[in-house]
């Protein structure tokens, strides 16, 4: 096959279809072939605070509405978010914040049929949900758990408030209801991963032996506090403690890729999922990361699920012992048996 190493900027999302691997059906992007059994371990459905279950999870719709829209212009080579424009932000966090209590906005969409076609148009056998929860506000881990329980095709972590009280009881309960393993959001949940009380978080989740996942290094957009709550030198310590964790570190940094990097080459309990990373630097992490421990992810529904898959395409061609690990094999060897399965 040619080999191709285009970033773009494509005039739209739609534009993917140029690469070798997609094509377009309906309108919808899809794959040409089936590649493999991907599993996907960076995806949400709508969250709902304040006000429980306001979306119906079940609900299918003609269209998903991503916050990047796939009809807008697309550059690979730059970090996913930075292809939003301003408009498209401000929708975005309106939909977060005072529509996560209402069941309006483009998150009525983001919905677990919706994500099913989406991952049945790319081959797509597995995505992992991850709930956000906040102290008394949120049973988002409960919806998110039945509905991995139900629906073919999806597996949750559960997630947990460094800061609640319930938070030993709602470990265990999310393990029997079948969580994977933990989701922690440093931005959102407000708290340094060194400061006391997530560091007694650890004490009680190391026991367990399942891996933790935490949003990690600045997105550019988030507010100040949450940005200098998930830099990615507040790791160091809970790194150093807790050694025979699993902990991936969500979006590879973000924007503090370089950093990210060198905790995974420190500590051999890091893996890092590339979600919303740029291709230059989904390179740079195959070339000098421990090539075991790379996740695909997408950070579905902020982006369709083709995006990132195309940049691990691109960045992979002639390797397919390594597109193997990232799209599926690592994951299964992180997850276990209900990952595997996929694969």
């Amino acid at each position: 096959m040619h080999s191709f190493d285009t970033a773009g900027p494509f005039a739209s999302g739609h534009d993917l279809a140029e690469l070798p691997w997609f094509t377009l059906r309906d309108g919808r992007l899809a794959l040409h072939e089936p590649i493999g059994p991907i599993v996907d371990v960076h995806g949400h459905l709508a969250l709902s605070y304040v006000r429980n279950r306001t979306v119906d999870l079940m609900a299918e719709t003609p269209r998903t509405e991503h916050y990047l829209d796939l009809q807008q212009p697309l550059d690979l080579g730059i970090y996913c978010n930075q292809n939003i424009d301003a408009a498209g932000l401000k929708a975005m966090g309106r939909d977060l914040t005072l529509r996560s209590m209402s069941n309006a906005g483009m998150r009525v969409t983001h919905t677990a049929p919706n994500l099913r076609r989406e991952m049945a148009e790319l081959g797509i056998a597995r995505t992992l949900l991850l709930p956000v929860e906040l102290p008394m506000l949120s049973r988002n881990a409960e919806q998110y758990l039945e509905i991995a329980a139900q629906e073919d095709g999806l597996v949750s972590f559960g997630s947990v408030h460094p800061a609640d009280p319930r938070r030993e009881r709602q470990i265990h309960q999310q393990i029997t209801a079948g969580a994977l393993g933990f989701k922690l959001h440093p931005a959102v949940q407000l708290f340094r991963p060194d400061a006391r009380r997530p560091m007694e978080l650890m004490e009680i989740l190391q026991p367990l032996g399942l891996p933790l996942l935490f949003h990690c290094g600045p997105v550019g957009i988030e507010l100040a506090l949450s940005r200098k709550l998930a830099q990615v030198r507040h790791f160091e310590a809970m790194l150093q403690t807790f050694r025979h964790v699993p902990v991936v570190l969500g979006h590879s940094g973000a924007l503090q890729m370089d950093e990210a990097l060198e905790l995974s080459r420190r500590h051999d309990n890091v893996w890092l999922d590339i979600s919303c990373q740029c291709l230059p630097n989904v390179k740079r992490i195959l070339q000098r990361a421990d090539p075991n421990r790379i996740l695909f992810g997408s950070d579905w529904p902020f982006y369709h699920q083709a995006v990132p898959l195309a940049k691990v395409l691109l960045a992979t061609q002639g390797q397919p012992s390594l597109r193997r690990k990232v799209l599926w094999e690592n994951a299964g060897a992180l997850l276990g048996e209900r990952a595997r399965a996929a694969a």
